[in-house]
């Protein structure tokens, strides 16, 4: 039983058309899978990733129309980091951003890492963390149709920042449930806060790591737009998962038990402080029900969900994701 590294990261969006525009056309990153939140089948979920959707490489969202603006705080998952392949694609990506009225803070150092913190639209809370002399779990693949050039496209998710008045709890989950480590530490960028820890996991590097930031001078966050809704972390197969569910039951921690999302299977639950974990398999993956070349371009829905297509496709707005061949 051992978590591979991260698996997905899910966050709230407002407008998918905008949405679909921006980590797309401007971040280059490609939509794997257009579908609904299986929980609530009222919005989107949609997925954007490496050129497959391979397990570690996806940002998604829900579509919330009604969700108001996010004030951030503690008790969050409060940044989210994509992997680019060196020192050199930062550069790169600066001036990108800049020609894209991206709003970021330039190149800087998170530690021995040189990244590029940024905000999109809606504020979400983004990190461009580069690989250069990385080791560990390894990167995916740039689509070949990305706006961005493969050698310097976003290659996967990198370290998501957890934002905690108190550390003690979430450093017990991460340590002592699962099975991440304290590897290290690095400065914070406010004046006179405490360093913010590094946990890793499995192989380690940029897609294996946990920063946790302790900050007692902010309130609880408010999520909405832009404000992220929990870390998946992989495992390898449902096999383990059964067997995680079975440790959270013993340790009497509540947790959803198992849940079929169709293209991996998932358990959920909260650390101490609120913020929602997930653990997910790296399978089946996203060709379950469409071919390589088709992916994210129409509505899919697993099985289960089939028989409510007309439903579902008479209440979302329509979103034109089809590219041509």
């Amino acid at each position: 039983m051992e978590i591979i590294g991260i698996h997905h990261v899910s966050a709230i969006t407002k407008n998918a058309k905008d949405n679909f525009h921006f980590y797309t056309e401007v971040l280059g990153m490609r939509l794997v899978k257009k579908t609904v939140n299986q929980d609530d089948t009222s919005m989107y979920h949609l997925f954007y990733a490496d050129e497959a959707g391979n397990p570690g490489t996806d940002l998604t969202f829900f579509e919330i129309p009604n969700a108001g603006a996010t004030h951030p705080g503690v008790g969050s998952i409060s940044s989210t980091s994509l992997r680019v392949p060196d020192n050199k694609a930062l550069e790169y990506w600066q001036e990108r951003l800049t020609n894209h009225n991206v709003d970021h803070d330039g190149i800087t150092m998170q530690g021995e890492r040189k990244v590029i913190h940024f905000r999109d639209p809606e504020q979400q809370r983004l990190t461009l963390v580069s690989d250069e002399n990385n080791s560990g779990v390894a990167g995916g693949k740039v689509w070949d149709r990305s706006p961005v050039p493969i050698d310097k496209g976003i290659i996967g998710l990198g370290p998501s920042k957890l934002t905690v008045r108190k550390p003690e709890p979430t450093v017990n989950i991460l340590t002592k449930l699962l099975t991440f480590k304290q590897v290290g530490s690095y400065p914070s960028d406010i004046a006179n806060q405490p360093d913010i820890l590094v946990f890793s996991t499995g192989d380690g590097g940029t897609g294996a790591e946990v920063h946790l930031e302790e900050r007692k001078d902010l309130p609880q966050e408010r999520p909405g737009r832009g404000s992220v809704h929990h870390v998946a972390f992989r495992v390898k197969d449902r096999e383990e998962l059964t067997k995680w569910k079975d440790r959270l039951e013993e340790i009497q921690l509540p947790n959803s038990g198992m849940v079929d999302r169709f293209y991996f299977r998932s358990l959920y639950f909260r650390d101490p402080n609120g913020i929602m974990f997930e653990l997910a398999t790296d399978g089946p993956g996203f060709v379950t029900d469409e071919e390589f070349e088709d992916l994210g371009e129409s509505l899919a829905l697993p099985p289960y969900l089939e028989g409510q297509r007309k439903k579902i496709e008479a209440i979302i707005e329509p979103l034109e994701t089809k590219r041509s061949h």
